[in-house]
């Protein structure tokens, strides 16, 4: 499938974390492929109006610049906890993750960050059981 600019426009858009530098990084290997998946804390969909992803959902991925660079397509979704994520996962999400250990720090440091506290209204408290939501995409 090719994706026109006139069809990119149209789509919903699909922000992978926040503007700046790791939003850069993020974006850099879905385009150059090496990023095919991603996670989210569920308790992130329980804001009105966010809805769970699903497969075959199309989303534009933009930029830190709010462009639109890319269209994702949403292959399979899976809602876990975080203690059974498994590597395969971790791997996909094309940050270099070697374990699911290494993984889970760096999932933790931004789910915990000033930041994403700031869109939830408090800090998340995470344990093992805490859902994420586990999506796989790929580039049309």
């Amino acid at each position: 499938m090719t994706m026109t600019e006139a069809e990119l426009a149209t789509l919903p858009v699909s922000e992978f974390a926040f503007p700046g530098p790791l939003r850069d990084q993020l974006v850099a290997a879905i385009l150059d492929g090496s990023k095919t998946t991603t996670a989210s804390l569920f308790e992130q969909y329980q804001v009105p109006g966010e809805e769970l992803p699903q497969a075959a959902r199309l989303e534009a991925v933009i930029d830190s610049e709010g462009r639109r660079v890319a269209a994702i397509e949403t292959t399979q979704v899976l809602v876990v906890p975080l203690g059974q994520v498994p590597l395969e996962h971790a791997i996909a999400e094309g940050e270099g993750y070697t374990s699911v250990a290494e993984w889970r720090a760096g999932h933790e440091r931004f789910w915990t960050s000033a930041e994403l506290a700031t869109e939830l209204g408090h800090t998340p408290q995470l344990s093992d059981s805490t859902m994420v939501v586990l999506e796989t995409f790929r580039v049309v």
